[in-house]
């Protein structure tokens, strides 16, 4: 079986690894959609489709995970066609993993089985919330696996996080 799991990984954090880990026994194959692909060094959407790519190989290899693809999806602002927009790039899974509300009922309402994941501490380990405690030189390393700390240093991400901050 093969399972869906789409998110912006903005950037990918323990709780996104926890779900990923999970899925990669439980299922063949994981497909990871790269939500908003299309954006990038906004404020909402910092890190391009290339180094969420960078963050989520590097790190899933690192933790021998090999039964994943990344498949880029462009957002299309379009609740109702956003499932068929999805179902013309990728087509070939079983289950979409979720714990938003919203996609779990686009998605159920096509027909396809939704599974919900335990949540891994939700309030702390969101992608707002980790960028704002970066932009805010607060602790932020304990939510991200250490590849993606790395390479958020190779980039300079945490600067242009800043950056972006103040316009």
């Amino acid at each position: 079986m093969k399972a869906l799991f789409v998110g912006r990984f903005q950037p990918l954090h323990t709780g996104h690894l926890k779900v990923i880990k999970n899925a990669s026994k439980k299922f063949n194959k994981i497909i990871i959609g790269i939500g908003s692909s299309q954006y990038s060094n906004t404020l909402k959407n910092p890190f391009t489709a290339d180094e969420r790519i960078y963050m989520i190989k590097k790190t899933l290899n690192s933790n021998r995970i090999n039964n994943y693809k990344i498949v880029l999806i462009p957002d299309i602002h379009n609740p109702p066609k956003w499932v068929d927009h999805i179902l013309s790039i990728i087509s070939d899974f079983d289950v979409v993993i979720t714990n938003n509300s919203f996609t779990k009922q686009l998605f159920l309402e096509k027909g396809y089985f939704v599974e919900e994941t335990t949540l891994y501490n939700k309030q702390e380990l969101n992608g707002t919330n980790i960028r704002k405690k970066i932009i805010n030189g607060k602790d932020w390393q304990q939510f991200l696996p250490k590849h993606v700390i790395s390479i958020l240093k190779e980039i300079d991400g945490i600067k242009r996080l800043k950056d972006l901050s103040k316009e």
